[in-house]
């Protein structure tokens, strides 16, 4: 069989608070959308953003992450895989197609003061697709201002090495 990659990442920002829920067996499920944008010249020669918006998807960590941590407005890193369901609508009886990104890593980008009072510049991926298996990776950057050293060291031209 030939080798094939289905691998998807996006950077952008989430349109409306995560929906969370619960599938029959319990495992945990966050959906949300995820804008990115597209800048290119038109005919006229002048700016123009295009913006599309993505399904995304995750489940068991990564949607206990999400839930916890994600909000309307942050800004996302997120790596995954296309799939598309299907399934029949009960009022017309057509069939009814969704593509979505299923989550299997994903970085909080958002600073604490971005996107809400709930974001926090924390990263959290898994490693594993099926998104049992998850690491929450942390910060450990200090915050502005808690380096005195730092702060106050100047830099010549004679410190620099080239």
């Amino acid at each position: 069989m030939a080798k094939s990659v289905n691998k998807v990442i996006l950077l952008g920002n989430v349109g409306k608070d995560p929906e969370i829920r619960s599938t029959g067996g319990g495992t945990m499920v966050a959906s949300f959308g995820l804008a990115t944008s597209e800048r290119y010249k038109d005919q006229q020669g002048g700016w123009q953003d295009r913006t599309e918006w993505h399904n995304v998807v995750a489940y068991s960590k990564l949607a206990e992450i999400i839930r916890d941590y994600v909000k309307k407005g942050h800004k996302l890193y997120v790596e995954g895989r296309l799939t598309t369901r299907s399934w029949d609508d009960k009022e017309t009886g057509r069939k009814i197609y969704r593509t979505e990104v299923v989550v299997n890593d994903i970085s909080l980008l958002s600073g604490r003061e971005e996107g809400g009072s709930g974001g926090y510049s924390r990263g959290a991926s898994s490693g594993s697709s099926s998104g049992s298996g998850s690491t929450a990776g942390f910060d450990q950057r200090q915050p502005a201002g808690s380096d005195d050293f730092a702060q106050s060291a100047e830099i010549s031209d004679d410190d620099i090495p080239f």
